[in-house]
């Protein structure tokens, strides 16, 4: 990945919605040119998706939770299937560990997530922390490798 690569991914990190005109302009080429990158980024799976950032406490939401979950015996299958079924999971990864699961659960009461703790209980043991603030925003990783 070259420099015009990198900035292809600076302008795009920081307004996916960025024109081809504009991105363009932004990198010093032609549209073309920039499109043709862009398809190439794509195919070597570099850029995955023009995604959309939506504000969860907008929508309501006003308590994340992190949760570690640890299934029982034989539940682990199970409690990957609940955790996919279940909307208010909405990241989560298999790790190693003591636990199988972190997830991030998005809720709008402690009710609420008394509740989507409670599908999983009889399968898995959980330990649940309130997010107080995010320091960092899902972003990507360095891709200036030049320095």
């Amino acid at each position: 990945m070259d420099l015009v690569d990198q900035s292809i991914l600076s302008v795009l990190h920081a307004d996916s919605r960025t024109s081809l005109k504009l991105l363009a302009e932004r990198v010093g080429l032609s549209a073309p040119s920039v499109s043709e990158r862009l398809r190439r980024l794509e195919e070597r799976g570099v850029i995955r998706a023009f995604t959309l950032d939506i504000e969860p406490r907008a929508l309501g939401y006003q308590l994340q939770a992190i949760v570690r979950i640890k299934p029982l015996p034989g539940q682990l299958a199970a409690v990957e299937q609940l955790i996919r079924d279940t909307p208010e999971f909405c990241e989560c990864d298999k790790v190693t560990g003591d636990d199988c699961f972190v997830a991030r659960v998005y809720v709008r009461s402690i009710e609420q997530l008394d509740g989507v703790l409670d599908r999983i209980a009889d399968k898995a043991q959980t330990s649940t922390a309130i997010v107080k603030a995010q320091t960092i925003r899902r972003r990507p990783p360095p891709w200036n490798f030049g320095g």
